[in-house]
């Protein structure tokens, strides 16, 4: 008894053909991948996101000042509008300002500089005032 040889196909899905132009899909092929609408949907989110600001020691101390304010009640929360206080964390995020401000001595040219001590004593006064009026 002869036996019958099992064979396979082959389905080329590259997207370039022999002279590397783009083939066309067919329709069979054209079913959309289940994680493609997803990654579209996150294409098309950071399409509608401002640019994000320069990687640098201001931007650091901007971001985390902007903890700061937040949890002073100075900024509403993005999503839902309202302010809120949580004064130990903006202690907090003062104090790892100050930490890095001390780290930093010497290391910093001057914009910087006066960036960071602008932002301390901005944020300190705003956490006592903050605080007597609790």
């Amino acid at each position: 008894m002869e036996e019958e040889e099992k064979g396979f196909i082959i389905k080329d899905r590259r997207s370039f053909d022999k002279e590397g132009g783009l083939k066309e899909e067919k329709a069979e092929d054209a079913r959309p991948a289940p994680e493609k609408g997803k990654k579209e949907e996150a294409k098309k989110t950071e399409d509608q996101r401002p640019p994000l600001p320069e990687v640098n020691f201001n931007s650091l101390i901007f971001s985390l000042s902007s903890s700061a304010f937040f949890n002073l009640g100075e900024i509403p929360d993005p999503q839902t509008g309202e302010r809120h206080k949580d004064l130990p964390l903006a202690k907090h995020s003062i104090d790892i300002i100050a930490m890095l401000g001390d780290k930093t001595k010497g290391n910093l040219d001057d914009d910087e500089q006066k960036f960071l001590d602008n932002i301390l004593a901005d944020l300190r006064l705003r956490y006592v005032k903050a605080i007597k009026n609790q």
